[in-house]
């Protein structure tokens, strides 16, 4: 046994002292980073994103401003909330706008968790966002109309702002080789388009789609860019107006619903 003892203590002096000190590999926590348990979920972020907004109960967490209470079995510390919607509050944190999946329901509890935390601005934003789904669950009404007078053109009507900037977006005014954008004196409201014209008086200026340079000059074909629109985007045609002229693009008024 003694001989034993001996030659295990002789085998430690020859050993690599660097295989007694611990792992160089192993890194200390950062004292930039934390690690939160809310509710048992796990989420690892910077420091400064939690101190994003002074005054939340975050930033006087991260502070030291407000002591922390309990911590979970590694030391972590722990806060006794909804775990899995801490992501959408975390996700704020760092991109500065709240983006929710369409499919989200849980406007109501989200809101509970931004007062919680003291996060009035993200509060305002899941209200903001609840009352935009809202919208969208209504009823959509297009109407089109053509008077068939220039000086009247072509006009766009939807309940639904969205499909108004979707038609915006399709359309740019050229003119002397430059792309001017939509042009603003078409631009009613957010839910009406009033085409008056199509030609503009100068040289080389005109309405195109944007994607393709299309020409656009007639109240025939815009008129069927928008109906095209509508019919991708879900509507569905609901009465027409003189439609004996043999073709959609003729009538004088076209009214569609989603």
């Amino acid at each position: 046994m003694e001989w034993n003892l001996r030659r295990m203590d002789s085998e430690l002096k020859h050993m690599n002292p660097d295989l007694l000190q611990p792992s160089k590999s192993f890194k200390k926590p950062s004292s930039f980073t934390i690690t939160l348990n809310i509710g048992g979920y796990l989420y690892v972020t910077q420091k400064q994103t939690l101190s994003k907004y002074p005054g939340s109960l975050l930033e006087e967490i991260i502070s030291g401003k407000k002591p922390v209470l309990h911590v979970d079995a590694v030391g972590n510390t722990f806060i006794d909330r909804d775990g899995p919607l801490f992501r959408h509050i975390l996700n704020f944190l760092r991109i500065g706008e709240l983006l929710l999946p369409e499919d989200f329901k849980e406007f109501s509890l989200l809101i509970r968790e931004a007062e919680f935390y003291r996060l009035g601005e993200l509060a305002e934003a899941v209200k903001d966002c609840e009352q935009q789904q809202a919208t969208l669950r209504e009823p959509a009404f297009l109407e089109v109309t053509d008077s068939h007078e220039r000086s009247q053109g072509l006009k766009v009507f939807c309940s639904d702002s969205h499909f108004i900037d979707k038609v915006k977006s399709r359309l740019v005014q050229v003119s002397k080789s430059r792309l001017d954008g939509f042009p603003e004196e078409f631009i009613v409201s957010s839910n009406v388009i009033q085409f008056r014209h199509f030609i503009k008086s100068e040289m080389g200026s005109r309405l195109v789609l944007k994607e393709d340079n299309t020409f656009l000059c007639t109240l025939e074909t815009l008129k069927l860019e928008t109906v095209m629109l509508a019919l991708r985007g879900g509507y569905r045609l609901l009465t027409s107006l003189d439609s004996s002229r043999g073709s959609v693009v003729h009538c004088e008024a076209l009214h569609f619903v989603k």
